[in-house]
């Protein structure tokens, strides 16, 4: 399973009803919360075995599934 398509699924949970596009601002779609951002980011750290820095924390790398992806896809090549 990719990448992309993992963090699909994850945000499945939340987004029962709505197909989410790639590139959706998952923030402007009102399903989510302040603890529905600390869920994603534990999400990616367990999934995909990276840590989320503070400076990683800003909201663009977490707006959309091509950002997310793209974040996991730096810190992975970072930690070659």
């Amino acid at each position: 399973m990719d990448t992309k398509q993992q963090i699909r699924e994850f945000l499945s949970r939340f987004f029962r009803d709505h197909k989410l596009a790639d590139d959706e601002d998952i923030f402007a779609t009102g399903y989510v919360n302040s603890m529905f951002a600390m869920q994603l980011v534990q999400f990616v750290e367990t999934t995909f075995g990276i840590a989320v820095e503070s400076d990683d924390l800003e909201m663009d790398n977490f707006r959309t599934v091509n950002a997310i992806a793209a974040l996991v896809e730096r810190k992975q090549g970072a930690a070659v």
